[in-house]
């Protein structure tokens, strides 16, 4: 079934690119230093700066860094986030992979959160009597040395009130709990570090839904009372800055669009910069939820009467985990962001804060991977569109195709790689080497094919179709009568 779908996807690229009227096909070129002086013509610096502008747009909005560590400057963050997005435009279907890897994870948080916390009050007063009629008291209106067996003890309030805001008593419907709940957004901000432990009043490091969870259980620290608008009012996103990268993105499409219905040749760099867009903009959909450019966590605090601290996820590198010797640098980042192992770096343990790449659990492992590798797919059928191109040699011709098909093909080896990995289970160790090898193959592949993809660009530009300078004449679309 999924090998099917595969071939479906990968067979739609070549019917759009066997359409003569999608390349000019003339063998008349224009040297790109004289281009045509007219109002309807455009220049070589116009198409650069057009697509360099939508992919910044996108990239830059579309990417939604984890918190920053402690005293992290803005040198360090910035050259994070600008790593990433040079990431986003070269391999934008990793970034599809981390974004639905995150999706899941927050998704989970929540719900793991809702369902622990919301059974609490019952079973703590399943065995008393009917309440029905009676209204909650807060629980700093309680004699701190009242004994009455009907009377929860304030230590317990504060449990199950969450400060008064989380839980509400109602009237009439017996012993009913009532918890607002956390959300997806809620769950990103757990696991992008939005929640900070602080130790004797001194910050002890990032927590993970996990550790928060867990804490909460065991009564060391108090359950953080934020609302969904409170994490949203922290973000630097809003709806007209992701209005204005969507509407950048739809008026780029409809110039190629235009351009194919007056026949006009599209340039290789137009063709790249409407794959990595459009698999961008998946990102940006995953990531709709997810705070942006939150800089300051939210603070909780370790009871002093708590056992004591134990180690938190992330203290340490587990960089070690990674084979690659010398290499795991360069390893570190694809494997991260393909949601293979949540690694730590050591910058991200120096700082206490979420790895940059990181911020997600293993969760539906399969999926990720079949949404990952079916990006891929359509990231390389895309550049097929350019199959019948007017290159200036036959070998350039030949290799922008081989490219298209290598990276198109090499996430279908890699996703039969990896599922075999995860049907294995618990015996993929005895197996490890074959399928670091074949996932290996599967990169190589990847990483010449996507090389040669942006070389043939840049060789693209000494001699440029004759039409690829005409503009759209965008009265001709406008009905005469």
């Amino acid at each position: 079934m999924i090998i099917s779908v595969c071939a479906i996807l990968f067979c739609v690229p070549f019917v759009c690119a066997s359409l003569q009227s999608l390349n000019d096909t003339c063998i008349y070129t224009l040297d790109d230093s004289d281009p045509a002086s007219s109002n309807n013509t455009r220049t070589l610096w116009s198409i650069i700066l057009s697509c360099g502008w939508t992919l910044f747009a996108c990239t830059w909005t579309a990417v939604h860094p984890n918190v920053p560590g402690m005293n992290e400057g803005k040198v360090a963050i910035t050259s994070r986030r600008l790593f990433i997005m040079v990431m986003a435009s070269i391999a934008p279907e990793l970034m599809i992979t981390w974004a639905t890897r995150q999706f899941f994870s927050a998704r989970e948080a929540a719900k793991d959160f809702n369902d622990r916390l919301s059974i609490q009050p019952t079973k703590a007063y399943s065995d008393r009597r009917d309440i029905s009629g009676m209204t909650a008291t807060p629980h700093r209106d309680i004699p701190e040395g009242s004994g009455s067996p009907s009377t929860p003890k304030p230590a317990m309030f504060r449990r199950l009130t969450m400060a008064h805001e989380s839980f509400a008593w109602k009237r009439g419907s017996g012993p009913v709990t009532e918890f607002e709940g956390w959300t997806v957004t809620h769950g990103y901000f757990a696991w992008m570090g939005g929640f900070m432990l602080y130790v004797n009043d001194e910050p002890r490091g990032t927590l993970t839904p996990d550790n928060l969870l867990q804490f909460v259980d065991e009564g060391s620290v108090d359950m953080p009372v934020i609302s969904e608008a409170e994490v949203e009012d922290r973000s630097k996103g809003d709806g007209l800055s992701k209005g204005f990268a969507i509407l950048q993105l739809a008026w780029f499409v409809v110039q190629l669009f235009a351009r194919y219905v007056q026949n006009l040749p599209i340039t290789l760099l137009e063709i790249d910069t409407l794959a990595v867009t459009a698999l961008t903009c998946i990102s940006y959909g995953l990531w709709w939820k997810k705070p942006k450019d939150v800089r300051c966590p939210y603070i909780v605090h370790w009871k002093g009467t708590a056992n004591q601290l134990s180690r938190l996820t992330y203290d340490q590198a587990d960089l070690d985990r990674l084979w690659g010797g010398r290499l795991r640098g360069l390893i570190y980042p694809v494997v991260s962001l393909m949601g293979i192992e949540p690694l730590i770096s050591p910058r991200a343990a120096g700082s206490r804060r979420v790895p940059s790449l990181g911020g997600y659990g293993k969760y539906y492992a399969g999926i990720v991977i079949l949404i990952g590798c079916s990006s891929g797919i359509v990231f390389g059928g895309i550049h097929c569109l350019g199959w019948n191109y007017l290159f200036q040699t036959y070998t350039q011709h030949m290799l922008w195709r081989a490219a298209s098909l290598g990276i198109a093909g090499a996430p279908i080896l890699l996703f039969l790689d990896l599922e075999y990995g995860i049907w294995l289970g618990r015996n993929v160790r005895e197996y490890r080497y074959f399928i670091i090898t074949f996932a290996t193959i599967s990169s190589v592949i990847y990483i010449t094919a996507r090389v040669t993809l942006i070389l043939l660009m840049i060789l693209s530009f000494r001699s440029l179709p004759l039409g690829v300078y005409y503009t759209v004449v965008w009265t001709q679309f406008i009905p005469h009568f």
